[in-house]
């Protein structure tokens, strides 16, 4: 079980990749992704030194078909003469011959439970009765069996990798598409490994929604747990996008679940070149490691009406945004200083508010606003405090703490309300003095992303003195919407590309950013090739998606609208199906 305020590592048993060693207490991997075609040895080659000596620790190869498959051998072999043993992992979907092929030649393989027996999903709902699902399960076993096998005999590694944008039509006819549809489909799989005793695998569940690749992982450490299960698990969120917001994105996602010491190897998806995918996984990884890692143990019990792996949020209301100043404010909803006052400073002006400090609590009792605010930590929740919030159930804490474990004792702080039946909201204050803007928002992301997925945390206030002021601001109302609880600018969804990739992915985004990121609030998926498209895009707006060599398919959330565009006019197309939307929503309003 998680402990929900100390950091302990999960526990995992050891998989063998080549040399080198996963989960078991082993380092946390880093790993990225080629996006040259796996016929192009020499490109591929590149790209894998490349990702090599930027720190990545595994590299994986899009595996289409048995020409790629095969092709990986001199693949492997070029960098082995080159004297690169990094082990190699073939991402396989569709074709299960494919994985028998690859898996005599590559460390490990990659199949993808909707596709891999199921054929790939068409969204339509299907009708089974009991013994008919059994028998699906039965050829499912059957033909996994074959490439286990084949595992075996190479030494060769496995990853289970479930994507929410491709479970197949069978589960989703029986699970819908929900966190336990996921789970199920990789337990199916797992179960298989049990019983023919193969152990030598790892999984991962990925979602561009953070919230549900939170929810599914969550859930699927606990079903492991109750079938007695402890495979390493490969952490990501897939088609995060790129720049600030991709990397604020896979942060929050990602460092949710490291906090909580899940997680053997990571992964972070951005649309561009994968090198530079890794110097960020391993700022991840590393600033949660030397920040938990043998902290001072928090006393707290966990409040009974919480829910780790179904959590529910404590106050239904938008969360807010405090800025530190008035200078680069920006959308805050409040300004600390103009109108949030220390309670000692605090005239009564209209639209002002006091804010308390624990030693000066008795001002509480005299001074009278529509809103008050009250500075706590944990170590300053005592029964002074908790009486006066009893008293006042309107009054909002910001929550402090400088403990190495952030996460864990803000979680304790709440916790303690909650127990205490205090239901007052928790606006979490951070206050960092990192001078790297890429660091800081990391770090915020990291510290901030399971309080968000835990539905306690009302607000947020960021401080760091040695950044400005608007790009702390602006990182608070990033974070909010990476956990898809304020939506305040326009969202890309869009994968990392690889050898799949059918358009030029980088020069679209681009263009496409440039274009729309005025439409606030719009969720735009702009996606390599079909693999996760409709299932990734399931609630985009719009979807961009590579159809064929050059050519693109427009989507209308799940709905293709337009098929097989001319990659050069695709984003004009787009672009005025965007603005004929508009204009017929404001023609019917």
């Amino acid at each position: 079980m998680v402990d929900f305020f100390n950091y302990t590592p999960r526990k995992s048993h050891v998989v063998r990749l080549g040399g080198m060693t996963l989960g078991g207490g082993s380092p946390i991997r880093l790993q990225s992704m080629t996006t040259r075609a796996t016929t192009d040895t020499e490109g591929c080659v590149e790209q894998c030194i490349r990702i090599i000596k930027a720190g990545g620790d595994i590299v994986r190869l899009t595996t289409q078909g048995t020409r790629e498959a095969e092709n990986l051998r001199n693949i492997k072999t070029e960098l082995r003469r080159r004297g690169y043993a990094t082990p190699l992992v073939a991402d396989v979907h569709f074709n299960p011959n494919v994985a028998d092929v690859a898996a005599a030649i590559v460390e490990k393989v990659r199949i993808n439970p909707g596709n891999y027996v199921d054929p790939a999903r068409t969204f339509k709902s299907l009708e089974y009765t009991d013994e008919e699902y059994a028998a699906e399960l039965l050829r499912l076993e059957e033909r996994f069996t074959r490439l286990l096998d084949i595992c075996r005999q190479h030494g060769t590694a496995l990853r289970i990798g479930v994507n929410h944008g491709s479970l197949s039509d069978r589960i989703m006819s029986r699970y819908g598409d929900t966190p336990e549809g996921i789970v199920e489909s990789c337990m199916e799989f797992l179960r298989v490994c049990k019983r023919q005793n193969f152990s030598n695998v790892a999984i991962s569940i990925k979602a561009s929604n953070t919230v549900v690749m939170v929810q599914s992982v969550r859930m699927l450490v606990q079903a492991m747990e109750h079938e007695d299960m402890d495979y390493p698990l490969h952490l990501g969120v897939t088609e995060a996008g790129e720049g600030e917001d991709g990397r604020i994105k896979s942060a929050v996602g990602i460092g949710a679940l490291l906090a909580d010491g899940i997680g053997d190897t990571i992964r972070v998806s951005l649309s561009e070149e994968p090198e530079a995918e890794i110097p960020v996984a391993f700022k991840l990884a590393s600033y949660i490691a030397d920040t938990r890692s043998g902290h001072p143990h928090i006393p707290a019990l966990a409040a009974s009406a919480f829910c780790y792996t179904h959590p529910q949020r404590r106050h239904d209301a938008v969360p807010e945004v405090i800025s530190f100043s008035t200078e680069g404010a920006g959308m805050a909803d409040l300004v600390y200083g103009r109108d949030i006052i220390p309670a000692t400073k605090w005239n009564g002006a209209p639209g002002t508010f006091p804010v308390y400090t624990p030693d000066c609590l008795i001002l509480a009792a005299m001074q009278h606003a529509e809103r008050q605010f009250i500075l706590l930590s944990y170590m300053d929740l005592n029964d002074e405090s908790k009486a006066l919030l009893r008293m006042r159930p309107e009054m909002t804490v910001i929550a402090q703490s400088c403990h190495r474990n952030f996460t864990g004792e803000i979680r304790a702080l709440v916790h303690e309300l909650w127990r205490e039946g205090l239901d007052n909201r928790v606006i979490v204050c951070l206050n960092s003095q990192m001078d790297n803007r890429e660091d800081f928002q990391l770090a915020a992301a990291a510290d901030l992303g399971a309080l968000l997925f835990d539905g306690i945390c009302d607000g947020l206030f960021l401080h760091n003195s040695k950044l400005p002021n608007s790009v702390v601001t602006d990182t608070a109302f990033a974070i909010l919407q990476a956990a898809r609880l304020r939506m305040t600018k326009t969202e890309y969804i869009s994968c990392p590309g690889c050898g799949r990739t059918l358009y030029n992915l980088q020069g679209t985004i681009a263009r496409i950013k440039a274009a729309t990121q005025h439409l606030s609030g719009l969720k735009i998926a702009i996606m390599g090739c079909i693999v996760n498209g409709p299932g990734e895009m399931a609630d985009a707006d719009y979807g961009y998606v590579g159809a064929a060599r050059g050519k693109v398919s427009l989507y209308r959330g799940k709905t293709c609208v337009e098929k097989n565009i001319p990659e050069e006019n695709a984003v004009e197309r787009l672009l005025e199906l965007i603005e004929s939307d508009r204009t017929a929503k404001e023609g019917r309003a």
